[in-house]
């Protein structure tokens, strides 16, 4: 299925679109079923809401979303299976059963509760926050952390990993930025994961996502990190 970076005209790409602030530096979100494409355009009314849906439909909700023109992302990454002796690559959910609008909060909230044919589609919570009724609200994501995880994922490596904060080993607090290779632009915190040295990126409350190996000439510092 296809969905913003996922679409097929690039699968294969060496090197991860450009992700900005400005409005055409995302590519297109495309449905795989219908051709139909959306754009990303910055709206000051629009965040990225998380949402799941069951048993591994994250496709199928992102097919009708982008159909009834929102902006989806599904992180994806190719994997090897051997199918009659020949060996094929495949693009996998990075992390199963999520996917990421760029909507309103009326239109996400549409979509959970009065739109039947998503029944399986539900909020992923922020569980940190409470709301005037003592619930915890939609786990929206800010759009600088998108665009890091976006341009990570985009590149669709099959060494991404999608980590437990146990096994990433920091190396200092500080912040780095990716100045060459397939992970150009990517922003976060190097660590040792699975024995290399890679960049670790944090979303929101989902949790860690890792790059393949980086070279320490390919890193540049940019900060330190709060706490």
């Amino acid at each position: 299925m296809n969905t913003l970076s996922n679409v097929e005209t690039r699968r294969g790409e060496t090197n991860p679109p450009s992700i900005s602030p400005a409005a055409d530096a995302f590519p297109e979100a495309t449905s795989s079923k219908t051709g139909v494409s959306v754009r990303y355009a910055l709206d000051p009314e629009k965040s990225w809401f998380v949402f799941r849906a069951s048993y591994g439909r994250e496709d199928k909700a992102a097919d009708f979303l982008v159909n009834d023109g929102t902006y989806t992302y599904i992180a994806k990454k190719y994997v090897e299976r051997y199918v009659r002796g020949k060996r094929k690559k495949y693009l996998q959910t990075l992390i199963p059963n999520i996917l990421f609008a760029y909507t309103t909060e009326d239109k996400a909230k549409e979509y959970v509760s009065n739109t039947p044919e998503l029944s399986y589609l539900t909020y992923y919570y922020n569980h940190f926050k409470v709301d005037g009724n003592h619930r915890n609200p939609p786990l929206t994501v800010p759009c600088e952390e998108m665009d890091s995880f976006i341009k990570a994922t985009s590149t669709h490596n099959k060494h991404l990993l999608f980590v437990d904060p146990a096994q990433c080993h920091y190396k200092s607090g500080e912040t780095v930025k990716v100045t060459d290779g397939p992970f150009k632009g990517v922003e976060g915190k190097v660590a040792r994961v699975s024995g290399q040295q890679r960049v670790v990126i944090t979303l929101a409350q989902i949790g860690l996502i890792s790059t393949a190996y980086i070279p320490t000439a390919f890193l540049q510092k940019t900060g330190l990190i709060e706490g």
